[in-house]
């Protein structure tokens, strides 16, 4: 599931740049929740080379993220706990996309999806293992990543 994730990735990214876009495609390493003092969400660990890229576009460069999507695959095995999600973080103005394929376990991930429904925002944190800096993306519907039956079965609880 994650190396069809990946290619659609890759396929979507290359039709943005044949509409002219500067489109850039991550590949994490990990996806984890976070929920420090500094940051709460979802960590997606790059390579420090990607992490470069993002943050010379975002911190230093002219791209302003003002949009996104999000394509969520449902799921192949019913009874997994592994979910998979494709956000597009997209500059309008200056016609940039950045492309960040997420994996994650549910019940690993729970408390971070609870505060996010509730909060309105799923914050995903681009990172790389060296270093202690990041860059962080908003959703405001973090329903989008998620099953409705996930949301129902922890209702439930």
């Amino acid at each position: 599931m994650w190396d069809d994730l990946l290619a659609d990735a890759r396929t979507i990214a290359e039709e943005y740049r044949e509409d002219g876009w500067d489109a850039v495609v991550l590949e994490p390493t990990a996806v984890s929740p976070v929920d420090t003092e500094e940051r709460i969400g979802l960590d997606v660990t790059v390579s420090s080379e990607a992490y470069g890229v993002v943050e010379d576009l975002i911190e230093e460069g002219n791209v302003t993220i003002t949009a996104a999507d999000v394509y969520y695959r449902p799921l192949a095995d019913e009874d997994s706990d592994r979910r998979v999600a494709l956000t597009v973080e997209r500059d309008e103005a200056s016609e940039t996309a950045i492309f960040v394929p997420l994996a994650y376990d549910l019940t690993d991930c729970r408390a971070v999806f609870e505060r996010a429904l509730v909060e309105e925002e799923l914050l995903t944190h681009v990172t790389a293992a060296e270093t202690e800096r990041w860059v962080s993306f908003s959703h405001d519907d973090p329903s989008l990543f998620l099953e409705a039956e996930d949301v129902r079965a922890w209702n439930a609880d």
